[in-house]
């Protein structure tokens, strides 16, 4: 959701305490301690690979499926937490071929193992789940799933879910402080679509009736709220960057209609945003896992190597040059900024959600080095103090991406200043 963040997210400082980025919250419960909180019941085993597979019938809006939990104790234990939002059931929770007893409280579930499980052991348990998704009111600042459609009537379905986190569609250990090392993330999408999520894609295999599933693998550790869904009629096209660590694979995604307005705008701002980065932060982080952009019906979100982008092929953030300079319109925002969260976010990420000023910070600043680095220092310089006019509260900062029905939108500025 980088991009809200911007200039939103690290001036906009109240929203760090809500649960949907965009709802302000004054009370806490018992819930948000839950969610926030890293108790025994989760300190006590480190994550190191997920087997996330779902099938998603867009047509009812339904999820179902499983996530292979593999972790080290890091602590003798018998109790763990992990994550799901209650509106999805959970069917069962299954260790070495038994069903283990669990009880949920809020949003948090909480498993008893029927013996001690010691500290250093690698275990795995599965948890089976199904249910009706919570769906984004305004993805990707209220998360969830985004049920959409093309111009074509085809759905268009993708998630979203910074802030709110990643158990609002599937369980997991829902805290920035402990990255899956790797995964696999299998989606079974119907007739006439397809998946593009993170990592690259290993296998395509048809499961009957036109339905097909998608397996994707993430060879890095990546963070929750990164692990992303993209369903749609897509077309897709490769290239490649000589980059700092050799050829670095680049792979794009968009609607079939978008094809050519896509390879233009890609082509303009792909390599050099590329070149910049690595010459000011180094080699691009997850060159095993390769470069995606893929098109989304919402703004976009640094979806780790599987970068989400709605921007329309336009220059500046949606038309609009947030600097009023005039050098935020020679360059696509959500292109640059949300691969500079490649970097920091995904790359470098906070433990705590209270930290998130650290991904947002240094993006804003690689924005002002892409444009010194193209156009120089003087440029970038003058970039950076047109940002600060929101900051003095001389422009409204508060952004909504509306969504039609047809699963277009723009965005417009509501409220007053922050």
């Amino acid at each position: 959701m980088k991009y809200f963040a911007a200039i939103f997210f690290a001036i906009a400082s109240p929203f760090f305490a809500t649960a949907q980025l965009m709802q302000v919250k004054e009370t806490f419960t018992r819930a948000d301690s839950l969610r926030g909180n890293l108790t025994p019941a989760r300190t006590c085993y480190d994550i190191n690979y997920y087997h996330l597979d779902v099938k998603l019938d867009v047509s009812k809006r339904f999820i179902s499926g499983s996530n292979l939990f593999s972790f080290t104790a890091t602590q003798d234990f018998q109790l763990l937490q992990f994550d799901l939002f209650d509106n999805l059931k959970v069917e069962k929770v299954e260790y070495n071929g038994q069903s283990l007893s669990f009880k949920r409280e809020f949003n948090a579930v909480f498993v008893t193992f029927p013996s001690v499980i010691r500290k250093g052991s690698r275990e795995n348990f599965t948890v089976f789940y199904s249910g009706y998704p919570t769906v984004a009111k305004n993805a990707p600042w209220d998360g969830g799933i985004m049920f959409s459609k093309d111009e074509n009537g085809k759905s268009w379905v993708v998630t979203a879910c910074q802030g709110v986190g990643a158990s609002i569609w599937w369980p997991n250990k829902d805290h920035q402080a402990d990255e899956v090392d790797s995964m696999l993330i299998s989606v079974t999408v119907p007739p006439g679509l397809q998946d593009v999520s993170n990592g690259r894609l290993r296998k395509v295999s048809d499961v009957g009736k036109g339905w097909k599933k998608y397996d994707w693998f993430v060879s890095n550790p990546i963070n929750n709220y990164c692990v992303a869904l993209n369903i749609g009629d897509y077309t897709h096209w490769s290239d490649v960057y000589q980059g700092e660590k050799g050829p670095l694979t680049l792979d794009y995604w968009v609607l079939k209609a978008n094809r050519e307005k896509a390879q233009k705008q890609f082509g303009e701002n792909v390599k050099p945003m590329l070149k910049a980065f690595e010459h000011w932060f180094g080699p691009y982080p997850f060159y095993e896992d390769g470069y995606k952009l893929v098109e989304t019906p919402h703004l976009g979100m640094e979806h780790q190597s599987a970068v989400a982008y709605g921007n329309k092929f336009r220059n500046g953030y949606m038309g609009r040059d947030l600097s009023e300079t005039g050098w935020g319109l020679k360059w696509d925002f959500i292109i640059v900024h949300e691969s500079g969260h490649e970097w920091f976010g995904n790359n470098i990420t906070s433990k705590d959600l209270a930290d998130m000023w650290i991904h947002e910070s240094f993006t804003n600043y690689s924005e002002s080095l892409f444009i010194e680095s193209l156009y120089g220092k003087q440029a970038g310089q003058e970039y950076v103090n047109g940002t600060r006019g929101s900051i003095q509260n001389d422009r409204p900062i508060i952004g909504t991406y509306n969504v039609n029905k047809e699963g277009s939108g723009d965005m417009y500025y509501k409220g007053g200043t922050s």
